[in-house]
């Protein structure tokens, strides 16, 4: 008889998303989205960012339940999705069965490929242990194709990373910053803000 493996643990190391996990219904998370449409909001923003740069190919890095890497892959991109936590990967994969869905630590992630898009949506840095953010954007930016970008949404708040510390971790991934917002919608930064959208490209040359 075979014994079963354990299912990793995605919270080991990571307080405040432990946290998060703990207080969160899943349904009722991906229902918020579906209402959202219901009321006639938009619940793709990040996508609709995503395809202004017209990318073939995407890693959503942080997937989560799957929302945003199921919605390019319904307009019609090549959609890998990676996450740590195997209860949302498991969502992802019953909602469609037919992407690629990766469970692995976006540090030290090696998916032999690499993507026009990589994608960190819904403060997935934020959530990473802070010993480890900067080998998970290192690991997110290895899979950016030359000329392609890493583009990642976080908020702005006290223990989380910093814009400085997010260019800074880029960079040393050989990547440049070519331009920043404070919403999905591209709205400008402004004075204080509590949000960014970081757009990383990597050169060609």
């Amino acid at each position: 008889m075979t014994d079963t493996p354990e299912r990793p643990d995605p919270t080991a190391g990571a307080a405040e998303w432990a946290t998060w996990r703990e207080r969160v219904d899943l349904d009722g998370y991906d229902e918020r989205w579906a209402k959202m449409a219901e009321r006639g909001e938009n619940p793709h923003g990040e996508v609709d960012f995503v395809v202004r740069y017209s990318p073939a190919s995407v890693l959503d890095a942080g997937c989560g339940t799957g929302r945003v890497g199921i919605e390019l892959a319904r307009r019609g991109l090549d959609v890998v999705g990676v996450d740590l936590d195997p209860d949302l990967l498991d969502r992802a994969r019953a909602k469609a069965p037919e992407l690629r869905w990766e469970l692995a630590s976006l540090a030290g992630l090696d998916l032999g490929r690499t993507f026009d898009v990589v994608v960190l949506a819904g403060n997935v840095i934020g959530f990473v242990a802070p010993e480890e953010r900067a080998d998970a954007v290192a690991g997110a930016a290895a899979h950016v194709a030359p000329g392609g970008r890493l583009i990642s949404g976080c908020q702005l708040r006290t223990g989380w990373p910093t814009i400085d510390d997010h260019d800074a971790w880029c960079a040393a991934a050989g990547l440049v910053l070519e331009d920043r917002f404070a919403t999905w919608d591209g709205d400008p930064l402004g004075p204080s803000p509590d949000y960014s959208v970081a757009v990383h490209l990597r050169p060609t040359a």
